[in-house]
């Protein structure tokens, strides 16, 4: 009887030993999946909120305001070129190629103000830089925050991109849309009804070489991106070209070569910002 006795709780202690094994195993499986989830995620670059590793990339849904429903797509034109104002940034803000871009689509859609006007209420991002012992920048502010540097160009200044500069256009247009992740065809169909967009690119029009892209630590994580990010007006395009109104060389109407436009537009995240017409 003591050797059944003892035979059973010996086997009560195995059960025992073995289920817990068992949930140790499965803890730490699901453990490494949430971990190689969270890896997936920051890796992937975007957090619903902004990239975490900059540039911004192409999955991001567009953001539509003032309409419940994303507009439906309308029929290209074969070419157009829209009349739109021309803002230098010079030499007022050296490094402020996006608010002036803005500022050439709110003065389109009939907004009475200036860069400079609007400058005291784009958002910033005060995060003083850091440099490392090389000479490169360790630690700064992050974009999709708020304007990051100098813009007026006494002290280094970067940028500032979409996720922050929507709010401004938002701010004067009811119905602001963010187009950041679309297809360059969605571009194309807000040129083709008559809007222009504001784009991100790069200053020479083309994509930047490995030595040329650089990243620093930021509030959000990780910035990577590149000093030779820019900011137009896109309005408008034909087969083989865009038309941009670039507010540091002063050109209106540039033409660039649409496929390396587009390449360039694709290596800066699709960052695109604009609005939708009301129906009359």
């Amino acid at each position: 009887m003591m050797m059944i006795l003892a035979g059973f709780k010996y086997f009560l202690s195995y059960l025992l030993i073995a289920g817990l094994a068992m949930s140790s195993a499965l803890f730490g499986i699901l453990l490494y999946k949430k971990i190689i989830g969270q890896e997936a995620l920051v890796g992937a670059g975007y957090d619903r909120i902004t990239p975490s590793i900059q540039i911004p990339i192409a999955e991001v849904s567009p953001v539509w305001r003032g309409t419940n429903t994303q507009p439906k797509d309308i029929e290209l034109k074969k070419s157009i070129l829209i009349e739109a104002p021309l803002v230098l940034q010079n030499p007022e803000l050296p490094s402020g190629c996006e608010l002036t871009a803005l500022t050439m689509l709110l003065q389109f859609y009939g907004v009475k103000k200036g860069k400079m006007d609007l400058l005291p209420e784009m958002k910033t991002d005060g995060t003083s830089i850091h440099w490392g012992k090389n000479g490169t920048i360790e630690y700064w502010g992050n974009p999709n925050l708020g304007y990051v540097g100098d813009i007026t160009g006494k002290q280094k200044g970067f940028g500032i991109y979409h996720k922050a500069l929507f709010e401004l256009l938002a701010a004067y247009i009811p119905t602001a849309v963010d187009l950041t992740g679309s297809s360059f065809n969605k571009l194309q169909e807000k040129l083709s009804a008559g809007t222009p967009v504001v784009v991100w690119t790069t200053i020479p029009f083309t994509v930047p070489r490995e030595d040329q892209w650089i990243t620093w630590d930021s509030p959000l994580g990780p910035i990577r991106t590149t000093f030779l990010e820019h900011a137009v007006l896109l309005v408008g395009y034909d087969e083989s070209h865009v038309y941009v109104n670039d507010p540091l060389s002063g050109k209106k109407n540039y033409q660039i070569e649409k496929e390396q436009f587009i390449k360039t537009w694709e290596a800066m995240g699709r960052q695109s910002l604009t609005y939708e017409k009301r129906e009359a």
